[in-house]
């Protein structure tokens, strides 16, 4: 046993634990070494059972036999070992077979990959002689890096498991040769212990992976210097642009083609960042990597982390991965405020997108939309307020700072602006055009094809919206003639006020028919009544003379008739009957202020005298020229009695005018009523004034003369000087009436200028165009002329169709030349002095002359009353009153 104790030990560190030059000879990762260690475990688990055998056959033979066996077992142990470490010596030398082998392997496949860096660098020459640099070296970089990285953490648990395994193998052969008492007490020194193995692995990992680090570090400094090389000897050939120009070309293309690549760019310089520090940290410290990685985030997120960083190694990592994180931070910080100002620029410049439903959409912008927005927002009142969107080609904020210089209550109203054309579909979209109730397009001011051409073009845009429309068009043209042209591009969308004409048409009745603007004003605005459409069943088998006195609150005047496919009939006849499907056109306060009730109980009468239109011969001066001066001509031409005269003052020289007026389609040979006598003279000029025969002129009309047209202020101030002008030389040219009271604005003055300018309003009517509604009030005070407030008027129309595209048809027949409008009515046609009538009495008196009254003025009142209330209720009349009818034109 002694020989054994103290061979056994030596022997066992002869053949089962390789020596140190062995073990450091082969890498940790050898799969050669690991074969020895599995043959080595072999040996010595045959080595312990032989001695187990030996043991307890040693015991079951006597002394003798074992002190005479002795030599024997020893000279068999001795020979057992030879052949051990024979067995051994062809197992050593089968293992460096098999390791130089591995290594040709190795050697082979080293070349094999130089060959391939080879061929990769002739890639790179082919690739760079073509001159075709794209997003590859990117790709490239990026995907070696995750190859690397991918390998490095593959490896890393691999070569865990197998630490792992070993280990516990080997602590499983150190019990089983404690238990033979193979180890003696010096023979450990001379073993290295799995965690000294677990060591080196662990060192050549952390090796590794900062070689990898510093490699994908240079990389990139490399190519890139490699890249600029070439760019320099390329300068030379002017033909050809340099890999480096080519290079920063794709790097901008790809930042402006694509709004996400400066976020995306930070991200991946981010995690580049992060992954390159943790794998320096990994090799420089003792943390695992994953350790390692969040070390590295803390580092690039807050720089003062580095601060508890001991050693060389691990201060310069994270001072450098610190520095990198504050650029990082500096970037994302700038990019964001970035982001942030152009978000905010965007909503100060109005680009940002509008998220609303069932809204008033207004496109272009002009002297009417203060008056537009004001009457759209008296109309939404009794809703609690709308959403009305304004989309200019102007600033945002100098839309703001001019609606808000309009002074108006808009009564829960929200006004929003927005930038943008409305012939560019995107910013349709902008403003939810899909979505909106109504489209208002405003016709631009200046030249008026100009402005009719753009509105064609804007109607083709709004034809286009992919997602359809839901409101309607509402067109606002200057031209009659481009009417028909806009209604064949928008089909059944469009609804067309041709404002020009409508003026021209508007003061022609006025000057025929003084109080008449008041009257449209009060109808056309929703301050007062309007035209309202609403079907009622109840109605239904209704004589129309009967339902014109079913409604206390308001006052019928047509009927739109379904069997004719919803046509609006006007004034139609007494013996009409109501049908299912009928709806009755009424003027009244608002759509929920009226409701049919009882018949009432009403007396008709008998009219006192016959009506007879009285005609005569008038005498008529325009002063100013309008584009549809030929329209205008027209229109008096049909209204007019015969030997009538038309006298035209204006600036425009005589042998133009007739050119104009030809362009524009008159034939001044077929005038029946009327001759034209043409004087040209600036009509602010009061010599020029003076040629001209004033006191004989039934009618003036003050034009907003073409050339001044598009600024409202100096049009009206041209028709105000004008007025003045005529009123004074008019009251200088009558003869001398005795001194007369003037009461003016509370005060009394005797033979005053307003006196005598008020005394030759009596003899003749002046109309004015105004344009700015400020201009009105002058000559409300002055009451020396009746105006027309054309930009206020218009607006007012373009809100009611706005509002119900269907009162279009019932404006459009009230402004045409033909079928019905309205009049002012003396009240000796209907009465008699003093009679006690009520409004229902009224009412049916004026049936019989096919007319419908829906208001009055009393004698000493400024303004008429329409729709007026308590219509049972018998009053007094004088024949100083007047009445407003509907009714044929004469």
């Amino acid at each position: 046993m002694s020989l054994d104790s103290e061979s056994s030990p030596s022997s066992t560190r002869d053949w089962f634990f390789p020596p140190q030059s062995f073990l450091h000879s082969y890498p940790a990762k050898s799969p050669t070494y690991i074969r020895r260690f599995s043959e080595t475990s072999r040996i010595s688990r045959r080595y312990a059972d032989h001695q187990r055998y030996r043991k307890s056959s040693s015991c079951i033979s006597d002394s003798h036999s074992c002190s005479s066996t002795s030599n024997d077992a020893k000279f068999a142990r001795t020979r057992r070992r030879i052949d051990f470490d024979r067995r051994s010596d062809l197992s050593l030398k089968r293992s460096e077979s098999e390791f130089s082998s591995k290594r040709k392997l190795e050697q082979s496949d080293v070349s094999s990959s130089a060959k391939k860096v080879s061929d990769t660098s002739r890639l790179f020459r082919s690739f760079d002689s073509t001159l075709k640099v794209r997003w590859r070296f990117l790709a490239i970089a990026a995907s070696i890096f995750i190859v690397i990285f991918a390998t490095l953490l593959h490896e890393n648990s691999s070569l865990q498991e197998q630490v792992n395994g070993l280990e516990a193998r080997i602590s499983n052969l150190n019990i089983k040769l404690r238990a033979c008492n193979l180890f003696d007490s010096g023979s450990e020194d001379d073993v290295r212990s799995p965690d000294e193995l677990a060591d080196f692995m662990d060192k050549r990992l952390k090796t590794l992976a900062l070689i990898a680090s510093l490699t994908l570090l240079l990389a990139p400094i490399v190519i890139l210097k490699y890249i600029d090389s070439k760019s320099r000897s390329l300068e030379h050939n002017l033909e050809e642009v340099s890999l480096n120009k080519q290079l920063l070309y794709k790097v901008d293309v790809f930042f402006s083609v694509h709004p996400y690549a400066k976020p995306l760019a930070l991200l991946i310089a981010t995690l580049l960042l992060i992954m390159l520090g943790g794998l320096a940290l990994f090799g420089v410290t003792d943390d695992s990597l994953v350790d390692c990685l969040w070390l590295s985030w803390t580092y690039v997120a807050d720089s003062g982390n580095h601060a508890n960083s001991e050693g060389i190694g691990p201060r310069l990592v994270s001072v450098s991965v610190s520095f990198g994180g504050m650029l990082i931070f500096a970037m994302m910080l700038g990019l964001v405020s970035d982001s942030i100002s152009e978000r905010f620029d965007s909503l100060r410049k109005g680009r940002s997108e509008v998220v609303e439903q069932n809204h008033t959409l207004i496109l272009g912008w002009s002297d009417k939309l203060g008056s537009l927005l004001n009457q759209i927002s008296i109309a939404n009142e009794s809703l609690g307020g709308g959403t009305v969107v304004v989309m200019a080609e102007r600033d945002k904020e100098e839309m703001e700072l001019d609606i808000a210089k309009m002074e108006f209550d808009f009564k829960g109203t929200s006004v929003i602006c927005r930038t943008g054309s409305p012939l560019i579909l995107a910013d349709l979209k902008k403003v939810s055009v899909s979505k909106a109730r109504a489209i208002v397009v405003i016709a631009e001011d200046g030249n008026a094809d100009q402005s009719d051409a753009r509105a064609l073009r804007t109607v083709l845009s709004l034809t286009g919206v992919k997602e359809g429309l839901r409101g309607h068009i509402v067109v606002e043209l200057s031209d009659l003639d481009n009417e028909l042209l806009v209604k064949l591009v928008g089909g059944e969308l469009v609804e067309t006020v041709v404002a020009h004409d409508v003026i021209g048409r508007l003061m022609i009745q006025c000057a025929r028919q003084p109080g008449l603007a008041q009257i449209w004003e009060d109808i056309l605005g929703f301050e007062n009544c309007e035209f309202y459409i609403k079907r009622w069943p109840q109605l239904n088998g209704m004589q129309f003379e009967d339902v014109l006195i079913s409604f206390p609150d308001a006052i019928p005047c047509g009927i739109k008739v379904a069997s004719r496919g919803g046509k609006i009939v006007l004034n139609p006849e007494d013996s009409y009957v109501l049908q299912e499907g009928d709806e009755v056109l009424v003027i009244a306060e608002d759509d929920d202020t009226y409701a049919p009730a009882a018949l009432p109980t009403v007396w008709r009468g008998s009219l006192p005298k016959d009506f007879i239109v009285p005609k005569s011969a008038e005498r008529i001066l325009l002063c100013g020229w309008r584009r549809d001066m030929e329209d205008m001509i027209m229109v008096l031409d049909a209204f007019l009695a015969p030997g009538s005269e038309l006298w035209m003052f204006n600036d425009v020289p005589e042998n133009e005018r007739e050119k104009k007026l030809v362009d524009g389609g008159l034939d001044i040979s077929r005038l029946e009523n009327i001759s034209l006598v043409d004087r040209e003279g600036n009509a602010v000029i009061r010599r020029h004034l003076e040629s001209l025969p004033l006191e004989s002129f039934d009618s003036i009309l003050i034009l907003a003369d073409e050339s001044v047209e598009d600024s409202a202020i100096q049009a009206d101030s041209r028709s105000l000087a004008t007025l003045l002008l005529i009123r004074d030389i008019q009251a200088k040219r009558m003869p001398v009436r005795g001194a007369k009271t003037v009461a003016y604005r509370g005060s009394v003055s005797q033979g005053s200028w307003i006196g005598e300018m008020q005394q030759a309003s009596d003899k003749s009517v002046i109309i004015s165009e105004i344009l700015d509604p400020r201009t009105k009030n002058l000559l409300s005070m002055s009451k020396i002329s009746d105006y027309v407030l054309s930009n206020e008027l218009v607006s007012m129309a373009l809100a009611m169709v706005a509002e119900d595209r269907q009162i279009n048809d019932v404006l459009e027949e009230l402004f045409a030349e033909e079928g019905n409008e309205l009049h002012i009515r003396q009240a000796d046609l209907y009465l008699r002095e003093g009679e006690e009538l009520s409004f229902y009495e009224v009412l049916l008196r004026a049936r019989q002359r096919r007319e419908i009254v829906i208001g009055y003025r009393s004698a000493h009142a400024e303004r008429a009353v329409i729709n007026p209330p308590a219509k049972h209720e018998r009053r007094k009349w004088h024949l100083g009153d007047v009445f407003v009818v509907i009714a044929e034109k004469e």
